[in-house]
């Protein structure tokens, strides 16, 4: 178990949609202990694994002492309910802004040894399940901001002091099938 460098706004492998997990193997759970080692020394609410470089469907989680992962997440909303409020992401560091998500959300997925699972999440729980299975998809919060939020969110990462111009960011406009904020066309 490893803390690891997160990768920052700018590096492709966030932009890159990660693969399913096919090895439930001592490597998958040595991933699973470095995405949670690392995002507790960073006090997240969540990592995924391409914010430590690696493709795969693989996330952690810590909210509201709930301390978990979910390898291959498949999102259901059991409801029309939104909320909206701030996130931040550890690979835009320091900077948030106020982003809508679904309130509350099902994901069904598998543990690190390929047991099935499943999360009910509302609230931040529900966000922080959002916010990861994007990672997973190439999706960052940014993405789902309305333009005058992006071109916020935008200037803000230029000027922060993290901000490598030789690796200028891009952000993806609506991500996702049928136009849907919240990903409901899949």
């Amino acid at each position: 178990m490893t803390v690891q460098p997160i990768r920052l706004f700018g590096d492709p492998v966030l932009r890159t949609p990660a693969d399913p997990v096919v090895d439930f193997d001592t490597e998958l759970r040595r991933l699973i202990a470095d995405l949670t080692d690392t995002m507790r020394e960073q006090s997240g609410a969540g990592l995924a694994a391409p914010q430590l470089g690696v493709g795969l469907r693989v996330f952690t989680f810590d909210v509201d002492d709930v301390l978990g992962h979910l390898v291959n997440p498949v999102l259901e909303f059991p409801d029309e309910e939104e909320q909206d409020g701030p996130e931040g992401c550890l690979s835009i560091p320091g900077l948030y802004f106020d982003t809508k998500r679904r309130q509350n959300v099902i994901a069904k997925g598998f543990n690190g040894y390929g047991d099935p699972m499943q999360i009910v999440g509302t609230g931040l729980m529900a966000r922080c399940v959002q916010h990861e299975t994007d990672h997973l998809d190439g999706v960052l919060f940014v993405d789902r901001l309305d333009p005058a939020g992006r071109k916020e969110a935008m200037k803000a990462v230029r000027q922060a002091e993290w901000y490598d111009p030789a690796a200028p960011p891009t952000v993806k406009l609506n991500p996702h099938a049928a136009g849907s904020p919240f990903g409901l066309g899949r």
